[in-house]
């Protein structure tokens, strides 16, 4: 099957699992911004039910590749697998140095802005090129799929869901910078992946 991917492809693949590491990494990372979707679930789960991340999420991350593998087939899953697996690579490379601006953390509004910008640019190409590097992408590309709603809609409506549910345990002033960033995200992730759909 791996000729079935051009080259042009693969590297699309890897272009935008590195973008969206390096934005985790020199961001997200520092400025402690919180998640919505998968990620954000974990976190729930573990203040409310102290059950483990690595538990929770290995099997929501499981399940949203198993529906995209439903409704997108094989072409999808191996895509998918060469994004992860470039995302973690590239992330593990950006740890051995140090952070670009380790102080992010003072500038919230600055980091929820670049941060969604990185994430959303990264995430779009790779879906755009028929992968999706985490399972939270799997989920809601598949939702879209299904269902026909904007994929930025669907990512909107599942990190609202989460982000309203972690006000249990975050205070406001730091989900209110996660909003921005899931909203900004969420829409140029969308911005970039309809201008090509699904490719070979």
């Amino acid at each position: 099957m791996l000729q079935k991917i051009n080259i042009k492809n693969f590297l699309n693949l890897l272009l935008g699992s590195a973008i969206l590491a390096f934005g985790l990494y020199n961001i997200h990372n520092f400025a402690q911004i919180t998640e919505g979707g998968i990620l954000g679930l974990t976190l729930l789960l573990h203040k409310w039910f102290n059950l483990s991340p690595s538990l929770s999420g290995l099997v929501f991350n499981t399940l949203s590749y198993l529906l995209g593998w439903k409704i997108l087939g094989n072409k999808f899953i191996l895509k998918s697998f060469i994004a992860s697996m470039g995302f973690s690579i590239f992330y593990f490379i950006f740890e051995q140095f140090p952070p670009i601006y380790p102080n992010v953390a003072n500038h919230p509004l600055i980091s929820a802005i670049l941060g969604a910008t990185f994430v959303g640019v990264g995430v779009g190409i790779a879906l755009r090129s028929g992968g999706a590097p985490g399972g939270d992408d799997a989920l809601a590309i598949s939702v879209s799929t299904m269902t026909k709603i904007k994929i930025q809609w669907v990512y909107l409506f599942f990190d609202l869901v989460i982000l309203l549910l972690s006000l249990t345990y975050i205070p406001i002033n730091k989900i209110i910078y996660s909003l921005i960033t899931v909203f900004l995200s969420g829409q140029i992730i969308g911005f970039i992946s309809k201008s090509n759909k699904l490719s070979s």
